[in-house]
C-alpha cells in the first residue's frame, strides 16, 4: 500500500506510517469518524456480507482505525448480522468499549460481543424501548437512554464525548450512517473502494431519511493497494 495523494510516494507504508496517516485530524476536539467499504458501484455487501468486499489493505486500515478510537459504535442490526465478537484491540490504552445503538433493543444479553466484552459496553436506546429488555441488558452493559420514541443521536454522541470517549468510530450500518448524516454528526469518513462491480440488489452506504443539507468533506489522502483497492480519508474542514 502506498500514498498517491497528496504528495505521491512510491514507498510502501509500514504500520507506523499508516497509523500516522489516520491519526485524529484534531486530537483536542471530540469527533465521530465513520468507516465503510464499498464496491465501485456503491454496494456495501456481497451475498449479504461486507466481508466479500474487504481485502488485506482494508483490513489493515480497519485495525488501525480501531486502535486509535476511544469507542466503537455500531448499530444492533449490523452487530447481529455481521457476527461481531468481543472487541479486543492491542494498544497501550486498552480495549475500546463497544457502543451498540438500538431503538427496539432486539439484543440478546448473551451475545459474545456483549457478554464476553473485555470492557463493559454501552447500549444506546430511547425511552420507548421495552423496560424488561433494558433491565436484561443492564446486566452486561451500561444502558444509555436518549430520546423518546427514537434514539437522539446528538444527545448520545454528546454523552459519550462527556464520558471521555472523544474519538468515536462508527462501523455502520447504513441506517445508522443515514441518521448520523441527517443529524450532521459525521466529522470524518474513511472509505475503502473495492475494485468490484456488484450490480443491482445490495444496499448502499446510507439509508433512511435524506439529510436536510448536503455536507462537504475535504479529501485528506488517497492510498492505493496493489490489487487496485483505494482507501480514501475525508475530513470535515
Amino acid at each position: 500500500m502506498r500514498r498517491i495523494f497528496p504528495d505521491a510516494d512510491p514507498a510502501p507504508l509500514d504500520d507506523d506510517a499508516l497509523a500516522g496517516l489516520y491519526s485524529p485530524a484534531d486530537p483536542g476536539r471530540p469527533a465521530l469518524r465513520v468507516n465503510f467499504v464499498s464496491s465501485l458501484d456503491g454496494a456495501v455487501t456481497v451475498e449479504g456480507y461486507s466481508e466479500g468486499l474487504s481485502g488485506p489493505a482494508d483490513k489493515r486500515v480497519f485495525a488501525v482505525l480501531r486502535a486509535v478510537c476511544d469507542a466503537l459504535v455500531v448499530a444492533a442490526g449490523t452487530l447481529r448480522h455481521e457476527g461481531y465478537g468481543p472487541v479486543r484491540v492491542r494498544r497501550p490504552a486498552g480495549h475500546p468499549p463497544l457502543v451498540v445503538v438500538s431503538r427496539s433493543l432486539d439484543l440478546d444479553p448473551a451475545l459474545p460481543a456483549l457478554a464476553e466484552a473485555p470492557v463493559r459496553p454501552y447500549v444506546v436506546t430511547c425511552a420507548a424501548a421495552p423496560l424488561d429488555k433494558r433491565e436484561a441488558l443492564a446486566s452486561v452493559a451500561e444502558v444509555l437512554v436518549h430520546g423518546d420514541t427514537e434514539v437522539d443521536l446528538g444527545a448520545a454522541v454528546a454523552d459519550l464525548h462527556g464520558r471521555g470517549l472523544r474519538q468515536l468510530l462508527c462501523e455502520g450500518g447504513p441506517h445508522l450512517l443515514g441518521s448520523l448524516v441527517a443529524a450532521d454528526l459525521v466529522d470524518e469518513l474513511c472509505l475503502t473502494l473495492s475494485p468490484l462491480l456488484v450490480g443491482a440488489g445490495p444496499g448502499r452506504m446510507s439509508a433512511g431519511l435524506p439529510a436536510p443539507v448536503p455536507r462537504r468533506l475535504g479529501l485528506r489522502h488517497v492510498l492505493a493497494a496493489e490489487d487496485g483497492t483505494l482507501l480514501l480519508r475525508y475530513v470535515h474542514s
